[in-house]
């Protein structure tokens, strides 16, 4: 469990140039954009609230926008996926990167979410799962939510189905909470892809959209545009599960 005095803080109107976060678990260096961007200021004085999602208990909508990296655009090939996260105002509130393989879609993945300070407030871990039995409960898709990195505050887990695509969203204690339901086709052209988040009692609260960008950016690119809203006074855990619950949905339908 992470310590309060590993989290470091640095005063968010200093330039910096780009840096280079290097974790120590890792061998390869991710360089993270910093300096002129406006950073969502966060909040204070939120008691219960694990380190570095103080900023959810503020917001009720998440903007996804991936990142193009110059190797894909040019090249067609794959890189590993990074991630810039906004509120309504345009202000950056994290920024995310893969760690697994960009050759391996189906295979395990980690994907860290870090702060305006660089340091990780929420960590997802995919296990590697197999695509010839899908509806076999250890081959469906799912990911471990932790926050901070070490302390499991739920999972997303895809359920057999062969209509709508559907996910459960489970706490810690492995209850299920909420549920994700898509459309029938997950994969249309020239419109948004709603996929709503419904209570225990079916009740519509929030949705993920994975946005169409153009027909160009769709047919030559991964690069995913993605807006996640739930309501306002959630618990600040189920509002990182539903968030987690994006990357779980960009990488069963929209990697390819």
């Amino acid at each position: 469990m992470m310590q309060m005095k590993e989290y470091k803080e640095v005063p968010q109107d200093v330039p910096q140039d780009d840096t280079v976060v290097r974790q120590p678990t890792s061998a390869d260096a991710v360089r993270i954009p910093s300096g002129p961007e406006n950073w969502m200021s966060i909040p204070v004085g939120m008691p219960n609230c694990p380190q570095g999602l103080e900023y959810l208990t503020a917001l009720d909508q998440l903007l996804v926008s991936q990142k193009i990296e110059k190797l894909e655009l040019l090249t067609g090939f794959e890189t590993k996926n990074r991630f810039k996260i906004k509120n309504s105002l345009g202000q950056n509130v994290y920024f995310a990167y893969e760690e697994s393989d960009c050759c391996t879609q189906r295979g395990p993945f980690e994907m860290k979410i870090l702060d305006n300070f660089q340091n990780e407030v929420l960590h997802l871990t995919r296990p590697f799962r197999c695509d010839l039995l899908c509806c076999f409960p250890d081959c469906l898709n799912a990911v471990e939510v932790s926050a901070p990195p070490g302390q499991v505050i739920g999972t997303v887990e895809q359920v057999c189905t062969f209509l709508r695509p559907k996910f459960n969203i489970k706490n810690s204690f492995g209850d299920t909470v909420l549920h994700i339901e898509g459309p029938i086709c997950p994969c249309k052209c020239f419109s948004d892809t709603n996929f709503k988040v419904l209570s225990a009692n079916n009740e519509e609260i929030g949705k993920i959209s994975k946005q169409w960008s153009g027909l160009g950016r769709e047919l030559f690119t991964d690069a995913d545009y993605f807006s996640v809203t739930f309501p306002l006074n959630l618990d600040v855990r189920m509002k990182a599960l539903i968030f987690a619950a994006l990357f779980l949905i960009d990488v069963v339908y929209y990697e390819h």
